[in-house]
């Protein structure tokens, strides 16, 4: 598909050429609660046409969630950056057309609906692929779009639970704990973003678009790691461990002298006895049981009251800068009042500043990584519900009368 002409200068959602190596790319997004929308705003962030579709009556509900300024949704800020907005009925006849002809002109689709939802709707892959047999069509669902789970409410959390993430996270005799932020939906838009670049790099090869069916309990296993094979060869259930690990020690949070706590990691051999001679117990390292990272676990106690008693006897200053000067991997357990002022994330600029329409000045996550050539920018945060309807809409050819027999409908 040929590349959508440059937005006027003027038009604050205007797409510059020269960072965005993805620019020509129309990314529609249907999707709501979190996974759908953040993959689509990871492909935005890197010049991808965002048009963000939400019900007129019914937006994104992250509009509504956590804390809010003078009435604006500051969650939505972040997730609904470098989106243009319009409001479509996908249930009436003229926003299914409406979809349509937007599909014809698009590259992916975004959609978190329950399985069967858009093929009620006579927009399922059928009729998409058919205006558009190229385009790419993202299913996010909590559990996939088959199987005796499929047609059940899913989030983030039932995937956090379900996955074994939470059964190996808290204290050893604890309860099992969640995360208090959307990981699960963190880890399926990163894996949604990649799976739609290789469903656009094989569309270069085959010239055809196709399905990406993501169930977000999925990357979850990914995340956990080794735990499957281990449990298929070995019959071997990872326990919950705190902030220990069952492959490495010392590994663990310390508290300073002045109040303050640091996260400790010795996952190479190298460091762990860099480590051992910086608190004074080099004979430590000499032990045969030092020699690898399980048997240095099975000795964590004696190892945490070596590196734990250390660090208690002086303040966070002391203990950072005798780490570095040993080489040694320390870092302060950081709430983001720190994380907003921390030199590292200064200079990286990974906390960056946007000007917004509604609120001003607003900092928030820069893009996800950095390229030289063609890096990305955040153009814009998140606008009004439906603020760009009409725009959209005239550019697909709709006049004001198709606009507003639109509105009369109820599909807009």
């Amino acid at each position: 598909m040929a590349p959508s002409p440059e937005p006027a200068r003027s038009d604050p959602t205007a797409v510059p050429a020269a960072t965005t190596p993805l620019r020509g790319l129309r990314v529609l997004d249907l999707a709501t609660l979190f996974a759908g929308p953040l993959a689509a705003t990871m492909l935005g962030d890197f010049g991808a046409e965002v048009i963000k579709v939400e019900h007129p009556e019914r937006p994104d509900p992250s509009r509504g969630h956590g804390p809010a300024k003078d009435g604006v949704g500051l969650w939505w800020k972040l997730l609904g950056r470098n989106k243009r907005n319009v409001t479509l009925d996908l249930s009436t006849p003229g926003g299914r057309d409406v979809l349509l002809r937007m599909a014809a002109q698009s590259d992916v689709i975004v959609e978190n609906f329950r399985p069967g939802t858009l093929e009620k709707w006579d927009l399922g892959w059928e009729e998409l692929s058919a205006v558009n047999p190229r385009l790419v069509l993202a299913r996010v669902t909590g559990f996939g779009q088959f199987g005796p789970y499929a047609r059940r409410a899913g989030f983030g959390t039932l995937a956090e639970a379900m996955s074994g993430f939470a059964a190996v996270t808290g204290e050893p005799d604890g309860p099992p704990t969640l995360p208090p932020f959307g990981l699960a939906d963190s880890v399926a838009a990163l894996s949604t973003a990649y799976a739609v670049m290789t469903a656009l790099h094989h569309r270069r090869e085959s010239g055809r678009g196709q399905v990406v069916d993501m169930a977000i309990i999925e990357p979850m296993l990914t995340v956990l790691g080794p735990q499957p094979i281990w449990y298929d060869q070995l019959g071997y259930v990872q326990p919950r461990t705190g902030n220990r690990s069952a492959n490495n020690a010392p590994r663990n949070t310390y508290r300073t002298a002045d109040g303050s706590w640091l996260a400790v990691s010795t996952s190479a051999q190298s460091i762990a006895e860099r480590v051992m001679r910086l608190v004074g117990r080099p004979e430590l390292t000499e032990e045969p049981w030092f020699a690898t990272g399980a048997g240095r676990a099975a000795h964590a106690d004696e190892l945490d009251e070596a590196v734990g008693g250390w660090i208690a006897q002086r303040d966070r200053t002391e203990v950072v800068a005798a780490f570095e000067e040993a080489e040694a991997a320390v870092a302060p357990i950081s709430d983001i009042r720190e994380v907003m002022e921390n030199e590292q994330y200064q200079a990286l600029d990974s906390i960056t500043q946007v000007e917004d329409e509604e609120l001003g000045t607003l900092r928030m996550q820069n893009v996800l990584f950095r390229l030289s050539e063609t890096p990305g920018a955040i153009r814009w945060a998140g606008r009004p519900h439906g603020a760009d309807t009409d725009t959209v809409l005239t550019e697909l050819g709709l006049d004001e009368r198709d606009i507003a027999g639109l509105r009369e409908e109820g599909a807009l």
